[in-house]
């Protein structure tokens, strides 16, 4: 209906390209699966594909607008054939231009966690925790399981146990709740 609307174009990508991912998001006990752990055979390609071409139309013509770029992101997700061959370095700019159009924690959030996937935990970990202070990532789940994944990568395992109990307070589902135990007990046994 509004074929000339770039940002429409953008979020029409967007709902195509995550809801391409639909039937491999969960496993069959109903937890959540992350991105590494998903079979990108049970992905849409067609879905992939519709969203990948929006995106171009969403990015042609002009500056982008926040969908477009959301878009974008998931695109990349979505068209690595595994997590580590995922454009990283093109991810991290393209948060940065969204980070620009929308600065809020969550993009920074975000941004935080490409940035751990290109450049180490180490790098992810200090942008989140530049982050603590900010009110509305307080008790936010995934700021939570962000920072507990990496400091479990890192090694501090009782400050990941810490992190993984603190977002396990947080989740708002049974699903969640049950990722995050599984992640626990990787941590510390319990």
């Amino acid at each position: 209906m509004l074929p000339a609307e770039r940002e429409a174009a953008g979020l029409l990508a967007l709902m195509l390209l995550i809801h391409a991912r639909r039937h491999a998001r969960t496993g069959p006990d109903g937890v959540a699966l992350l991105l590494e752990q998903q079979d990108r055979a049970r992905w849409d390609h067609a879905m992939i594909g519709e969203g990948a071409a929006l995106v171009v139309a969403a990015l042609r013509g002009g500056p982008p607008g926040p969908y477009g770029v959301q878009a974008a992101i998931a695109a990349l997700h979505d068209e690595a054939a595994s997590l580590a061959g995922t454009d990283w370095p093109q991810i991290v700019a393209l948060y940065d231009v969204l980070l620009a159009l929308d600065p809020s924690p969550v993009v920074a959030l975000n941004r935080a966690a490409a940035v751990a996937m290109r450049d180490g935990p180490a790098a992810g970990l200090a942008l989140l925790d530049g982050l603590a202070d900010e009110p509305r990532l307080r008790g936010y789940h995934p700021y939570l399981l962000a920072r507990a994944d990496l400091l479990h990568q890192l090694g501090h395992l009782p400050e990941a146990a810490a992190a993984y109990h603190a977002a396990l307070d947080a989740a708002g589902s049974e699903p969640e709740r049950a990722h995050l135990r599984r992640r626990l007990t990787a941590v510390d046994g319990s």
